[in-house]
């Protein structure tokens, strides 16, 4: 664990990359109870009108809080944490998909920090204003 005292915005606390299969889906759907065909059936994404196979959003939310877990050491530390879903993750049956995530101190004061994550696919964001409220004192 970083000493979380001494952080300053600006600061890159963490950074990943995950590889997404299809494999990752399935098992997330057994994990969550979200079998919803879009995330495993290239027939039915392609139906409703979408380029292919979505990741699940929830799953992108937490492969990208779980990036700063190392770091802190103690998930007990996280007060709160949001995002907004921008754009889909979309899952290639041969060579998946690399979901890149950076984490950076947006803002230091009163005992806590905001931790800004970009969370990005193709160099493209796909989740917008993701943010994670810790505790450092």
């Amino acid at each position: 664990m970083s000493d979380l005292t001494a952080i300053q915005v600006g600061d890159v606390v963490a950074e990943r990359t995950v590889h997404l299969t299809r494999e990752s889906l399935v098992r997330y759907a057994g994990a969550s109870g979200d079998f919803n065909p879009i995330h495993y059936r290239d027939d039915v994404a392609a139906r409703v009108g979408l380029e292919g196979v979505l990741a699940h959003g929830m799953l992108t939310m937490g492969l990208a809080v779980a990036t700063i877990g190392e770091w802190l050491g103690d998930p007990g530390r996280i007060l709160d944490y949001g995002v907004n879903f921008s754009k889909p993750v979309v899952v290639d049956p041969e060579a998946g998909a690399d979901v890149d995530v950076t984490a950076k101190v947006g803002q230091v004061g009163d005992g806590a920090a905001r931790i800004d994550l970009t969370v990005t696919f193709a160099d493209t964001a796909v989740l917008g204003k993701a943010q994670v409220r810790i505790r450092t004192a």
